[in-house]
Protein backbone atom coordinates (compact mmCIF):
# COMPACT_ATOMS: atom_id res chain seq x y z
CA UNK A 1 0.00 0.00 0.00
CA UNK A 2 1.12 3.88 -0.54
CA UNK A 3 -0.23 5.86 2.43
CA UNK A 4 0.17 8.93 3.66
CA UNK A 5 -1.25 8.30 7.15
CA UNK A 6 -0.45 4.39 8.35
CA UNK A 7 3.01 5.21 9.26
CA UNK A 8 4.58 6.06 5.81
CA UNK A 9 8.39 6.18 8.05
CA UNK A 10 8.99 3.07 9.51
CA UNK A 11 11.48 0.95 7.18
CA UNK A 12 13.66 -1.74 8.18
CA UNK A 13 15.69 -0.82 10.71
CA UNK A 14 13.34 0.69 12.69
CA UNK A 15 11.32 -2.42 13.02
CA UNK A 16 14.86 -4.05 13.96
CA UNK A 17 15.18 -1.48 16.94
CA UNK A 18 11.84 -1.38 17.90
CA UNK A 19 12.21 -5.25 18.69
CA UNK A 20 15.74 -4.85 20.45
CA UNK A 21 14.05 -2.32 22.61
CA UNK A 22 11.25 -4.42 23.15
CA UNK A 23 13.07 -6.99 24.66
CA UNK A 24 15.02 -4.38 27.04
CA UNK A 25 11.68 -3.18 29.24
CA UNK A 26 14.49 -1.92 32.28
CA UNK A 27 15.40 1.01 29.51
CA UNK A 28 11.89 1.89 28.09
CA UNK A 29 11.15 4.74 30.92
CA UNK A 30 14.39 5.93 31.55
CA UNK A 31 18.08 6.54 30.07
CA UNK A 32 20.50 8.43 28.16
CA UNK A 33 18.18 8.89 24.68
CA UNK A 34 15.91 11.36 26.08
CA UNK A 35 18.48 14.19 26.73
CA UNK A 36 20.22 13.14 23.48
CA UNK A 37 17.38 14.15 21.65
CA UNK A 38 16.66 17.38 23.62
CA UNK A 39 20.00 18.58 23.17
CA UNK A 40 19.90 18.01 19.40
CA UNK A 41 16.07 19.31 19.38
CA UNK A 42 16.99 21.99 22.42
CA UNK A 43 13.75 21.64 23.72
CA UNK A 44 12.06 19.54 26.38
CA UNK A 45 10.06 16.36 25.13
CA UNK A 46 6.79 15.03 26.07
CA UNK A 47 4.50 12.27 25.66
CA UNK A 48 3.05 13.94 22.64
CA UNK A 49 3.11 17.20 20.92
CA UNK A 50 -0.67 18.35 22.31
CA UNK A 51 1.21 17.63 25.93
CA UNK A 52 4.16 20.23 24.62
CA UNK A 53 1.83 22.80 23.70
CA UNK A 54 -0.02 22.29 27.19
CA UNK A 55 2.87 22.84 29.01
CA UNK A 56 3.71 26.35 27.02
CA UNK A 57 0.52 27.56 27.33
CA UNK A 58 0.94 27.19 31.38
CA UNK A 59 4.31 28.75 30.89
CA UNK A 60 2.57 32.01 29.13
CA UNK A 61 0.27 32.04 31.73
CA UNK A 62 -2.61 31.17 29.99
CA UNK A 63 -5.87 29.75 31.88
CA UNK A 64 -8.98 30.42 33.10
CA UNK A 65 -10.58 33.65 31.55
CA UNK A 66 -7.91 33.45 28.79
CA UNK A 67 -8.75 33.40 25.06
CA UNK A 68 -6.24 31.78 22.58
CA UNK A 69 -6.48 32.59 18.38
CA UNK A 70 -6.23 29.22 16.69
CA UNK A 71 -6.91 28.74 13.14
CA UNK A 72 -9.75 26.85 12.01
CA UNK A 73 -8.64 24.03 9.69
CA UNK A 74 -6.73 21.84 12.27
CA UNK A 75 -6.76 18.80 14.58
CA UNK A 76 -9.09 18.92 17.32
CA UNK A 77 -5.82 18.50 19.69
CA UNK A 78 -4.76 22.19 19.38
CA UNK A 79 -8.15 23.70 20.72
CA UNK A 80 -8.40 20.91 23.54
CA UNK A 81 -4.48 21.34 24.85
CA UNK A 82 -6.08 25.36 25.15
CA UNK A 83 -9.23 23.77 26.70
CA UNK A 84 -7.13 21.74 29.64
CA UNK A 85 -5.69 24.93 30.73
CA UNK A 86 -9.38 26.37 31.25
CA UNK A 87 -8.96 28.76 28.75
CA UNK A 88 -11.22 29.33 25.40
CA UNK A 89 -10.39 28.78 21.68
CA UNK A 90 -11.30 31.13 19.13
CA UNK A 91 -11.06 30.60 15.76
CA UNK A 92 -9.57 32.63 13.09
CA UNK A 93 -10.37 31.91 9.09
CA UNK A 94 -7.79 30.35 6.74
CA UNK A 95 -5.98 31.78 3.78
CA UNK A 96 -5.14 30.74 0.68
CA UNK A 97 -2.19 28.69 2.03
CA UNK A 98 -4.04 26.64 4.41
CA UNK A 99 -2.91 28.90 7.43
CA UNK A 100 -4.22 31.40 9.78
CA UNK A 101 -5.47 34.55 7.93
CA UNK A 102 -3.24 37.58 9.37
CA UNK A 103 -6.13 39.73 8.77
CA UNK A 104 -9.06 37.74 10.53
CA UNK A 105 -6.49 36.75 13.44
CA UNK A 106 -6.23 40.62 14.37
CA UNK A 107 -10.12 41.04 14.11
CA UNK A 108 -10.44 37.77 16.73
CA UNK A 109 -8.48 39.73 19.15
CA UNK A 110 -10.18 40.82 22.57
CA UNK A 111 -8.61 42.08 25.77
CA UNK A 112 -9.06 38.30 26.87
CA UNK A 113 -6.17 37.46 24.20
CA UNK A 114 -3.71 35.87 25.63
CA UNK A 115 -1.81 34.08 22.84
CA UNK A 116 -2.05 33.09 19.18
CA UNK A 117 -1.41 29.60 17.66
CA UNK A 118 0.54 29.48 14.51
CA UNK A 119 0.25 26.49 12.55
CA UNK A 120 2.40 25.49 9.72
CA UNK A 121 0.05 23.08 7.88
CA UNK A 122 1.37 20.02 5.76
CA UNK A 123 4.44 22.31 6.07
CA UNK A 124 3.51 25.29 4.55
CA UNK A 125 4.69 28.57 5.96
CA UNK A 126 2.25 30.62 7.41
CA UNK A 127 2.27 34.44 7.29
CA UNK A 128 4.21 34.69 10.20
CA UNK A 129 6.21 38.17 9.58
CA UNK A 130 2.61 39.75 9.40
CA UNK A 131 1.38 37.95 12.19
CA UNK A 132 4.33 38.81 14.39
CA UNK A 133 4.14 42.62 14.51
CA UNK A 134 0.05 42.40 14.83
CA UNK A 135 1.01 40.24 18.26
CA UNK A 136 3.09 42.13 19.57
CA UNK A 137 1.64 45.45 19.08
CA UNK A 138 -1.71 43.57 21.49
CA UNK A 139 0.99 41.62 23.90
CA UNK A 140 0.06 38.70 22.42
CA UNK A 141 2.07 35.17 22.71
CA UNK A 142 3.13 34.06 19.97
CA UNK A 143 3.23 29.71 19.42
CA UNK A 144 4.32 28.38 16.43
CA UNK A 145 2.79 25.04 15.34
CA UNK A 146 5.42 22.41 13.45
CA UNK A 147 3.91 19.48 13.99
CA UNK A 148 3.62 18.78 10.26
CA UNK A 149 7.65 20.88 9.46
CA UNK A 150 11.47 20.10 11.07
CA UNK A 151 12.19 22.47 8.39
CA UNK A 152 11.49 26.11 9.52
CA UNK A 153 13.40 28.63 12.50
CA UNK A 154 11.41 29.68 15.18
CA UNK A 155 10.46 33.13 15.10
CA UNK A 156 8.01 33.57 17.53
CA UNK A 157 7.73 33.28 21.44
CA UNK A 158 7.71 28.82 21.35
CA UNK A 159 6.99 26.44 19.43
CA UNK A 160 6.18 22.57 19.24
CA UNK A 161 7.17 19.45 17.55
CA UNK A 162 5.08 16.32 17.26
CA UNK A 163 6.19 12.85 17.06
CA UNK A 164 3.66 11.15 16.18
CA UNK A 165 3.26 8.42 13.67
CA UNK A 166 2.19 9.94 10.88
CA UNK A 167 4.51 13.23 11.45
CA UNK A 168 7.71 14.03 9.98
CA UNK A 169 10.02 11.99 12.08
CA UNK A 170 8.00 9.35 14.03
CA UNK A 171 8.72 7.38 17.42
CA UNK A 172 5.02 6.35 16.98
CA UNK A 173 4.30 9.42 19.98
CA UNK A 174 6.00 11.91 20.99
CA UNK A 175 6.54 16.01 21.21
CA UNK A 176 9.05 18.58 22.29
CA UNK A 177 8.42 22.24 23.34
CA UNK A 178 10.93 24.75 22.44
CA UNK A 179 11.98 28.26 22.98
CA UNK A 180 10.41 28.60 26.57
CA UNK A 181 11.30 27.05 29.91
CA UNK A 182 8.92 24.68 30.61
CA UNK A 183 10.64 22.84 33.64
CA UNK A 184 9.20 23.52 36.15
CA UNK A 185 5.49 21.98 34.88
CA UNK A 186 7.72 18.95 33.43
CA UNK A 187 8.77 18.43 36.99
CA UNK A 188 5.52 17.37 37.77
CA UNK A 189 4.97 14.74 35.71
CA UNK A 190 5.57 10.95 35.25
CA UNK A 191 6.87 8.65 32.60
CA UNK A 192 3.65 7.04 30.92
CA UNK A 193 2.90 2.84 31.81
CA UNK A 194 5.02 0.24 30.94
CA UNK A 195 2.12 -1.52 28.93
CA UNK A 196 1.56 1.63 27.10
CA UNK A 197 5.21 2.30 26.35
CA UNK A 198 4.65 -1.68 25.27
CA UNK A 199 1.77 -0.76 22.50
CA UNK A 200 4.21 1.52 20.86
CA UNK A 201 7.26 -0.75 20.71
CA UNK A 202 4.55 -2.69 19.23
CA UNK A 203 3.24 -0.36 16.64
CA UNK A 204 6.38 -0.34 14.04
CA UNK A 205 7.04 -4.36 13.97
CA UNK A 206 2.99 -4.88 13.53
CA UNK A 207 2.78 -2.47 10.69
CA UNK A 208 5.86 -4.50 9.13
CA UNK A 209 3.41 -7.24 8.77
CA UNK A 210 0.06 -4.97 8.25
CA UNK A 211 1.02 -2.82 5.51
CA UNK A 212 2.29 -5.16 3.05
CA UNK A 213 -1.15 -7.40 3.59
CA UNK A 214 -3.51 -4.49 3.80
CA UNK A 215 -4.42 -4.51 0.66
CA UNK A 216 -5.86 -7.48 0.66
CA UNK A 217 -7.85 -7.30 3.89
CA UNK A 218 -5.88 -9.18 6.20
CA UNK A 219 -3.90 -6.32 7.40
CA UNK A 220 -6.75 -4.43 8.60
CA UNK A 221 -7.93 -7.38 10.25
CA UNK A 222 -4.62 -8.06 11.78
CA UNK A 223 -4.83 -4.68 13.09
CA UNK A 224 -8.39 -4.39 14.06
CA UNK A 225 -8.05 -7.45 15.79
CA UNK A 226 -4.61 -5.90 17.87
CA UNK A 227 -6.39 -2.30 18.67
CA UNK A 228 -9.69 -4.51 19.73
CA UNK A 229 -7.29 -6.60 22.17
CA UNK A 230 -5.04 -3.55 23.31
CA UNK A 231 -2.12 -4.16 22.01
CA UNK A 232 -1.80 -1.35 19.78
CA UNK A 233 -3.47 1.75 20.89
CA UNK A 234 -5.37 4.77 18.95
CA UNK A 235 -3.60 7.79 17.71
CA UNK A 236 -5.64 9.74 20.22
CA UNK A 237 -4.15 10.63 23.95
CA UNK A 238 -5.66 12.42 26.93
CA UNK A 239 -2.78 12.28 29.47
CA UNK A 240 0.70 14.19 29.85
CA UNK A 241 3.46 12.11 30.44
CA UNK A 242 6.89 12.49 30.18
CA UNK A 243 8.55 11.34 26.80
CA UNK A 244 10.00 7.92 28.01
CA UNK A 245 13.27 6.68 26.71
CA UNK A 246 12.49 3.93 24.40
CA UNK A 247 10.66 5.84 22.60
CA UNK A 248 13.28 8.28 22.08
CA UNK A 249 15.79 5.55 20.80
CA UNK A 250 13.19 5.49 18.14
CA UNK A 251 13.45 9.20 17.47
CA UNK A 252 17.59 8.91 17.43
CA UNK A 253 17.26 6.79 14.50
CA UNK A 254 14.71 8.43 12.72
CA UNK A 255 17.12 12.03 12.84
CA UNK A 256 20.41 10.51 11.11
CA UNK A 257 17.49 10.20 8.41
CA UNK A 258 15.50 13.71 8.40
CA UNK A 259 18.24 15.05 5.86
CA UNK A 260 17.10 12.00 3.53
CA UNK A 261 13.35 12.35 4.02
CA UNK A 262 13.35 16.16 3.61
CA UNK A 263 15.23 15.52 0.47
CA UNK A 264 12.69 12.88 -0.54
CA UNK A 265 9.50 14.65 0.12
CA UNK A 266 10.88 17.87 -1.94
CA UNK A 267 11.21 15.79 -4.96
CA UNK A 268 7.86 13.93 -4.74
CA UNK A 269 5.99 17.71 -3.65
CA UNK A 270 7.97 18.99 -7.13
CA UNK A 271 6.60 16.22 -9.39
CA UNK A 272 3.34 16.98 -8.41
CA UNK A 273 3.98 20.65 -9.04
CA UNK A 274 4.27 22.26 -5.79
CA UNK A 275 7.39 23.20 -3.69
CA UNK A 276 8.70 22.48 -0.36
CA UNK A 277 9.54 19.26 1.95
CA UNK A 278 5.93 19.41 2.81
CA UNK A 279 4.57 16.02 5.13
CA UNK A 280 1.67 15.90 2.79
CA UNK A 281 0.54 17.49 -0.54
CA UNK A 282 -2.62 19.39 -0.55
CA UNK A 283 -4.93 18.99 -3.64
CA UNK A 284 -9.26 20.10 -3.78
CA UNK A 285 -11.60 17.76 -5.59
CA UNK A 286 -15.31 17.59 -6.21
CA UNK A 287 -15.95 14.45 -4.12
CA UNK A 288 -13.12 13.69 -1.71
CA UNK A 289 -15.22 10.59 -0.43
CA UNK A 290 -15.57 8.85 -3.66
CA UNK A 291 -11.57 9.60 -5.09
CA UNK A 292 -10.26 8.42 -1.63
CA UNK A 293 -12.43 5.03 -2.23
CA UNK A 294 -11.44 4.53 -5.64
CA UNK A 295 -7.94 5.51 -4.58
CA UNK A 296 -7.97 2.58 -1.89
CA UNK A 297 -9.28 -0.04 -4.78
CA UNK A 298 -5.81 0.49 -6.63
CA UNK A 299 -3.61 -0.02 -3.59
CA UNK A 300 -3.45 4.15 -2.01
CA UNK A 301 -4.43 5.39 0.83
CA UNK A 302 -4.94 9.07 0.42
CA UNK A 303 -5.24 11.96 3.80
CA UNK A 304 -7.81 13.64 4.69
CA UNK A 305 -6.40 16.54 6.63
CA UNK A 306 -8.80 17.85 7.34
CA UNK A 307 -12.38 17.32 6.39
CA UNK A 308 -14.09 18.10 9.00
CA UNK A 309 -13.16 22.33 9.70
CA UNK A 310 -11.52 20.76 13.44
CA UNK A 311 -10.92 17.54 12.63
CA UNK A 312 -12.54 14.49 13.93
CA UNK A 313 -14.57 16.73 16.04
CA UNK A 314 -15.70 20.64 15.25
CA UNK A 315 -14.69 21.30 19.67
CA UNK A 316 -16.83 24.90 19.95
CA UNK A 317 -16.68 26.17 16.91
CA UNK A 318 -19.46 27.95 15.35
CA UNK A 319 -20.84 27.04 11.94
CA UNK A 320 -19.97 29.50 9.05
CA UNK A 321 -17.45 31.43 11.02
CA UNK A 322 -14.74 30.36 8.86
CA UNK A 323 -16.12 30.00 5.46
CA UNK A 324 -12.77 29.50 3.72
CA UNK A 325 -11.85 26.64 6.48
CA UNK A 326 -15.40 25.50 5.69
CA UNK A 327 -14.67 25.15 1.86
CA UNK A 328 -11.09 23.49 2.04
CA UNK A 329 -12.48 20.83 4.18
CA UNK A 330 -15.24 19.92 2.01
CA UNK A 331 -12.90 19.29 -0.89
CA UNK A 332 -10.10 18.43 0.24
CA UNK A 333 -7.26 15.12 0.18
CA UNK A 334 -3.69 14.89 1.01
CA UNK A 335 -0.87 13.02 -1.26
CA UNK A 336 1.49 11.44 -0.03
CA UNK A 337 4.56 12.64 -0.45
CA UNK A 338 7.21 10.11 1.68
CA UNK A 339 7.03 7.96 -1.56
CA UNK A 340 9.24 6.68 -4.37
CA UNK A 341 9.10 8.43 -7.11
CA UNK A 342 7.28 5.26 -9.21
CA UNK A 343 4.75 5.50 -6.30
CA UNK A 344 4.46 8.99 -7.26
CA UNK A 345 3.27 8.24 -10.82
CA UNK A 346 1.14 5.40 -9.30
CA UNK A 347 -0.87 8.45 -7.26
CA UNK A 348 -1.05 10.77 -10.06
CA UNK A 349 -2.37 7.75 -12.33
CA UNK A 350 -5.07 6.86 -10.31
CA UNK A 351 -6.22 10.53 -9.53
Amino acid sequence: MISASLSPNTEFDDVILAFKVLCMPWTWKQGTAVSHVERRLGGLSFNSGRSALLSILKAFGVGRGSEVIVQAFTCVAVPNSVIWTGATPVYADIDDTYNIDPKDFEKKITRRTKAVIVQHTFGIPAKIKEIIPIAKKHKIKVIEDFAHTMSLPLTGDAAFYSFGRDKVLSSVFGGLAVGVDVKKYHKTLEYPSNFWIFQQLLHPIAFSIILPLYRVEIGKVILVILQRFGLLSLPQISEVKKYPNGLAVLLLNQLKKLPRYTKQREEIVKFYGGKGALLRYPMRVENPSSVVARAKKKGILLGNWYHNVIDPSPVSYVVESCPKAEEAAKHIINLPTRISSNDAKRVLTAL
